[in-house]
């Protein structure tokens, strides 16, 4: 478990810009120390929690050390086999939703890394679901990769507009879905693991 943290570290752990790890670090708000001879601040993890905690931010992501993700999907086959996967990997908090609806109220509390998202739900389409997300400034650091079997190359584009990271054709090998999840949070795949 990772005792010291950088500045951008903390910054994808805490859900904020490195800016406003730097200036809270600057102002003494958040505690840390500077690497002799350089202008690198580190940030320990007692100190990290404690600003977590102070400013109300879920302190789950830093306790567990897994990125958490958020599964949107309203078939339990693709829901039960996407998440036995990235329960077997171990790196990673997963959490499901089976329509639009419940994803909006999840993203608030929960506050994911990541979100696979089905285009198709049955409430609400994956465009909107995007925009939404996308609209929030507290979740502008959240990916979202959309899957669907049924969408056209211009609407991918449209989506991507919309807010989606990524776009992945149902049916997808899943290995091959969380390495392009773990490409969207720049962590090593589960094979270099």
């Amino acid at each position: 478990m990772k005792t010291v943290f950088t500045t951008g570290e903390a910054a994808k752990i805490c859900k904020v810009s490195q800016q406003t790890i730097i200036r809270c670090f600057d102002n003494g708000q958040l505690k840390g120390f500077r690497v002799p001879g350089s202008k690198f601040r580190r940030i320990p993890r007692e100190a990290l929690y404690k600003f977590m905690r102070d400013n109300q931010i879920p302190t789950d992501a830093l306790e567990s050390g897994k990125r958490k993700i958020l599964v949107v999907d309203d078939e339990p086959d693709i829901v039960e086999m996407i998440s036995k996967a990235l329960d077997d990997d171990g790196r990673f908090d997963v959490r499901v939703a089976a329509n639009g609806f419940n994803a909006g109220m999840m993203v608030k509390d929960y506050r994911p890394d990541l979100i696979v998202l089905d285009v198709n739900l049955p409430d609400i389409n994956g465009k909107e679901v995007c925009m939404r997300v996308r609209a929030d400034k507290n979740l502008e650091e959240v990916r979202i990769i959309c899957i669907s079997g049924e969408v056209e190359d211009s609407k991918i584009q449209e989506l991507k507009l919309a807010g989606a990271d990524d776009f992945v054709h149902k049916p997808f090998d899943v290995d091959m879905l969380i390495e392009r999840m773990c490409a969207q949070l720049e962590m090593e795949p589960a094979s270099a693991v």
